[in-house]
């Protein structure tokens, strides 16, 4: 029996067989043989009746926009397959980007503050024999899920809104005045706009990107435990060995309610050779205690975390339908380098709710207007090279600490450079003059280190990389022009509609988004 057999055999629920599940999900996403659905259809005979301005297709996420919208008047109704409850883990994410919820008026201070489970500081990066680098108040709080989205389920219900629990999604067909969305369970739900929240393993993603293999994944594994010495501090990112297995492994942990949780990630092509979530758990378990100091047997494992998180280059994801529009992870609107979700989520939810409200007031729910609010960010499209870096090819020859070195190297640059430049790369905003100040002092002092990397990143990424590098110039100059903001205010609905669509493409598309 493995470790990872004889530990997770001891927690309640078949874990260990929700872990093999997921494997065979990744394994034929790997191999490039999981069967294409066809979920959407088009008609062109018009819809009798349309009762629903908004449909959403995933409520633990959808409901953070189905709550701000239906607080804005719209008719709203939310599916959800299962019962809309949050996770036992929390959400980590740091106090300024839970303002959102306070600017959009869908929670009291009073409420945030009771949804905040846990906040620690300070948060470490460090690297085998390298660099150990220190920043307070970036992803050190940790947000109660079941209580914020209970509290946003009753906001959402006083507002107006329908929630469907227990209620899959099944098929839409497309028609030219509206969608019908067809559950499991009753009859359609005839609504303007189908919004889709079910994440990356979404049918209607399925069907748009048509079997397309990933350009890359990342593995997560982790778990929550007690028994750890009493720790206020957290890891942001971790690696304290070497490559293994052609991966190179980072770490992430954070004090929880229920004693500490830790996890260990890395980055990866879609290769079919490549190790199982049950491989790296069985990593994770041997590693554990040279990472945090403490024996297996100290530890009371309250719950095993896993997953994997499927990135492409070709992102944000545009829909070749009307009417329909993916959001959080199944817009794949986060960066490679980021585990997507909340985060992402809360980062846009402010540019969604407007911009969906504009488009819903004016009409603009062609699949050309509605792919404006999933636009190009140069900001986004920089971390494919950062994670080329952060992972080698399967039959690649890099040396074992050359990525270790490499990132220690930009880590110093980025402390010295100061918090201006190093919060907001943690938290997975890239600005071009933080990144250009970085890459010119590590260029300079670290010449040999970035000669290195050219040849394990590739010439042909290094090159489209440099396109999206002087795209973030461009964004970031772009997004300066307030006389453009004042001047839109004054244009008709559906040219204000597509010129604020432009500055925000240009401010999120810059990291000028980023609030200290």
């Amino acid at each position: 029996m493995s470790l990872t057999e004889e530990i997770l055999s001891q927690l309640p629920g078949d874990i260990l067989g929700s872990l093999r599940r997921t494997d065979r999900l990744l394994a034929s996403i790997r191999e490039g043989n999981n069967p294409v659905p066809l979920v959407i259809r088009q008609e062109q005979e018009a819809l009798g009746t349309v009762d629903w301005d908004v449909v959403i297709c995933g409520g633990t996420l959808g409901i953070l926009i189905g709550c701000t919208l239906a607080q804005l008047g719209w008719r709203v109704a939310l599916i959800e397959r299962g019962i809309l409850r949050g996770r036992d883990q929390e959400w980590n994410i740091s106090r300024q980007e839970l303002a959102v919820f306070l600017e959009l008026n869908v929670l009291t201070e009073a409420e945030l503050e009771q949804a905040i489970a846990t906040e620690y500081n300070p948060a470490r990066v460090s690297f085998h024999d390298g660099v150990e680098v220190w920043v307070r108040d970036v992803l050190n709080i940790g947000v109660d899920p079941v209580y914020l989205l209970e509290t946003l389920k009753s906001k959402f219900l006083a507002a107006g809104g329908k929630l469907c629990e227990n209620t899959p999604f099944a098929s839409a067909t497309v028609h030219p005045n509206g969608v019908a969305v067809k559950t499991g369970n009753d009859a359609p739900l005839n609504t303007r706009l189908l919004l889709d929240a079910m994440g990356y393993g979404s049918p209607i993603v399925q069907q748009a990107r048509q079997g397309k293999k990933p350009d890359g994944i990342c593995l997560v594994v982790g778990s929550c435990a007690a028994g750890f010495s009493e720790n206020n501090t957290g890891d942001l990112l971790v690696s304290f060995t070497p490559l293994q297995n052609q991966c190179q492994y980072f770490w992430e942990a954070f004090p929880a309610r229920d004693g500490r949780t830790t996890y260990l990630f890395t980055y990866m092509d879609a290769h079919p050779s490549r190790p199982t979530l049950e491989d790296l758990f069985e990593d994770y378990l041997r590693l554990m205690p040279e990472y945090q100091n403490v024996a297996l047997n100290q530890l009371q494992l309250q719950r095993a975390l896993f997953g994997f998180f499927p990135s492409y280059q070709q992102s944000p994801l545009r829909l070749p339908w009307n009417r329909i529009l993916p959001i959080g992870d199944s817009s794949s609107s986060q960066s490679p380098v980021s585990f997507g979700g909340f985060g992402a989520t809360i980062r846009h939810l402010k540019r969604l709710t407007f911009g969906i409200h504009e488009a819903l007031s004016c009409d603009c729910l062609s699949a050309q207007a509605l792919a404006l609010l999933q636009p190009y960010q140069p900001n986004i499209s920089v971390t494919w090279l950062f994670q080329k870096a952060m992972s080698v090819g399967v039959n690649q020859k890099v040396a074992p600490d050359q990525i270790n070195q490499l990132l220690s190297a930009v880590f110093q640059e980025m402390n010295l450079l100061g918090d201006s430049v190093l919060k907001p790369f943690l938290q997975d905003v890239v600005q071009f003059p933080a990144l250009t100040k970085t890459l010119l002092k590590t260029g300079f002092k670290h010449p040999a280190l970035v000669a290195k990397v050219i040849p394990q990143v590739g010439l042909n990424n290094l090159f489209t990389w440099t396109l999206h590098f002087l795209s973030l110039g461009v964004y970031s100059g772009l997004s300066q022009l307030t006389a453009l903001q004042t001047w839109s205010k004054n244009l008709p609905t559906v040219p204000r509609y597509y010129c604020q669509r432009l500055l925000d493409a240009w401010k999120y598309g810059s990291g000028n988004d980023y609030v200290a």
